[in-house]
């Protein structure tokens, strides 16, 4: 990560290239980093460390679980928003290389090599202990940001920012009639039930074969959803150039609220005919959470852009802390669940989280689910205690 923009893998400020049509939607001259890019990043990494490290799965607050299929819940906004922020940053990085007056060509090596380096680390996390390559998980989270990173850096570097529209446009309307249209091959007529016949799930088996997610009918982080997944990576890049090119917090405002709050009504309606859904990441799923990043993101701007006191400087600081080394904490909180959930075994036979898990029950006398969500809020105090140390020796990971 780069302390100067560590809002996203690509926040960086010495790669050459000019973009043909999108640098001109760049301003001549950057603004002063925004403290709200930070803020927002790290609040996204914080939630989803908070909903992928309770202490029991059995006993976990609503508001903390994935919708059981269609709808969704506040854990259902974390993957889109820290999508939304790799594209954000995508223009923050390249945009300076492209200003620097040198070829698109030249970054592309860049952006190759984290697009791999990405996916590698998903997999390593993915496989981690055991590294069964009968059916290891190749898709996943990091692979999905290596995927829509790629794609969305080379579309900024080489087209235009209304290409970029058309191609975000043509992503969600496709995916559309795919998914809910088109016949499954030896299954007939689509379903969006879960494990229902849908294409998303057979092109998952087709290709994926034992390597999808859990060994299930179908992959949250497939092949297919990727195209709306790029969708959602693209809108961030817009919303970033964007963000180059305003004057001052109230243009950013007076651009950034209207356009979410359209993208969520888009998003609501449509969701009558093609439901709101993470798993198989639907268009109108993309639209609103889509929306719904904008308008935290102009919020974040609202309080923590421009100037500040210490008030602000201190709330802003934890969420800041986890921004800066978003990558470092989400493999490294992965590992080390891993570690402690079924390596680090007690006397008894427990794990080292059941221990934790049951201590707080006994010790404090919570109830399970307290005991759970205490466990989780440990997790995320003791990494930021951890992150807290890297930021003041400038200790970043970056691809």
């Amino acid at each position: 990560m780069n302390p100067d923009h560590p809002a996203d893998v690509d926040d960086d400020s010495s790669s050459p290239g000019a973009a043909p049509a999108a640098a001109g939607a760049l301003a001549a001259t950057a603004p002063q980093r925004r403290l709200s890019l930070d803020v927002m990043r790290g609040a996204t990494i914080a939630g989803m460390i908070l909903v992928n490290n309770p202490g029991s799965w059995s006993h976990i607050y609503g508001p903390l679980k994935h919708a059981a299929w269609h709808g969704w819940t506040p854990t259902d906004l974390v993957f889109p928003f820290f999508l939304f922020m790799v594209g954000v940053a995508i223009p923050l990085g390249l945009g300076k290389r492209l200003e620097a007056g040198h070829g698109p060509g030249a970054a592309v090596p860049k952006v190759l090599r984290r697009g791999v380096l990405l996916f590698a680390l998903g997999m390593m996390l993915a496989g981690f202990p055991k590294y069964d390559l009968s059916t290891i998980r190749i898709m996943g989270v990091l692979q999905r940001i290596s995927i829509c990173y790629v794609l969305a850096a080379l579309l900024f570097l080489f087209t235009s920012a209304r290409t970029m529209v058309v191609a975000a446009g043509l992503c969600l309307v496709i995916y559309w009639p795919l998914v809910t249209l088109v016949p499954v091959p030896g299954l007939g007529e689509p379903s969006l039930e879960r494990a229902g016949p849908h294409l998303v799930g057979w092109l998952d088996r087709k290709v994926l074969g034992a390597h999808v997610w859990r060994g299930g009918t179908y992959d949250p982080e497939g092949l297919l959803s990727t195209i709306p997944a790029l969708a959602t990576a693209l809108m961030g890049v817009l919303a970033g150039i964007r963000l180059r090119a305003v004057g001052s917090e109230g243009s950013l405002l007076r651009s950034f609220v209207p356009a979410g709050l359209a993208m969520v009504a888009v998003g609501l309606l449509w969701d009558r005919w093609f439901p709101i859904n993470k798993p198989l990441w639907t268009s109108s799923y993309a639209v609103f959470t889509g929306g719904l990043a904008l308008l935290f993101l102009s919020t974040c701007s609202a309080l923590f852009d421009g100037p500040r006191g210490r008030a602000v400087e201190a709330i802003a600081r934890p969420f800041r802390v986890y921004g800066v080394n978003a990558l470092l904490v989400f493999v490294g909180s992965g590992l080390l669940a891993r570690v402690v959930g079924r390596l680090w075994t007690l006397d008894d036979g427990r794990s080292a989280q059941k221990a934790l898990f049951e201590g707080l029950q006994s010790g404090l006398h919570l109830t399970p689910i307290n005991a759970s969500l205490g466990y989780a809020l440990i997790w995320i105090g003791g990494w930021y205690l951890v992150l807290e140390v890297l930021y003041r020796r400038r200790i970043f990971l970056r691809v």
